[in-house]
């Protein structure tokens, strides 16, 4: 699937892995998915897409965004929008879509191979473009979830599908033992 000296890029859909790992059972260590993808290849550039809430004090993904950050990740954030659905709920909308395309795009033709890490089906005319630029595109998701995180149409269009599930033994952070007397709140 990966050869040694093959040029990749890495596009991960942060809300769409984060949902992806969480529905799996486990936390995704971001320093062992870098290792893993410089061990496969020569990792040209690892971006991370993620909208942030501005207003907020404190955002809970604004210390992994700072870790990403500093640790070789290329950030692409922009701000959420806020706004409240017909039935009165408030809702965050922060689709990074086109980001993640246009720097996909932009890098494919000092690229071998793109892993793409979502399984969002509106990434389907985006592999297939990156292919016929001679990119070889690996999809990174999981069927091992209820419902599927990935999108039939765009697991079909990929060269290759990695079940996300079978990394988590490579990139999975071991589960945190609780600390003597404290209690431990279910998130």
């Amino acid at each position: 699937m990966f050869y040694k000296d093959e040029r990749l890029a890495l596009f991960i859909d942060g809300s769409n892995l984060y949902a992806a790992a969480k529905a799996l059972g486990f936390d995704i260590d971001y320093k062992l998915l870098r290792q893993e993808f410089e061990r496969r290849g020569k990792l040209v550039r690892a971006f991370y897409y993620t909208a942030l809430l501005e207003n907020e004090e404190y955002s809970p993904i604004r210390p992994l965004v700072d870790w990403l950050h500093y640790n070789g990740y290329a950030m692409v954030t922009k701000p959420a929008k806020e706004y409240t659905d017909s039935m009165g709920r408030r809702k965050v909308k922060g689709n990074m879509d086109i980001e993640l395309a246009v720097n996909a795009m932009e890098l494919a033709p000092r690229l071998d191979h793109a892993v793409l890490f979502s399984g969002d089906g509106d990434f389907r005319p985006l592999v297939e473009a990156l292919q016929r630029m001679g990119v070889r595109v690996s999809v990174v998701s999981t069927i091992r979830s209820q419902p599927p995180m990935i999108a039939d149409e765009l697991r079909r269009q990929a060269d290759n599908f990695i079940e996300l599930d079978a990394l988590r033994d490579v990139i999975g952070r071991p589960p945190r033992e609780p600390r003597e007397g404290v209690e431990t709140a279910e998130a």
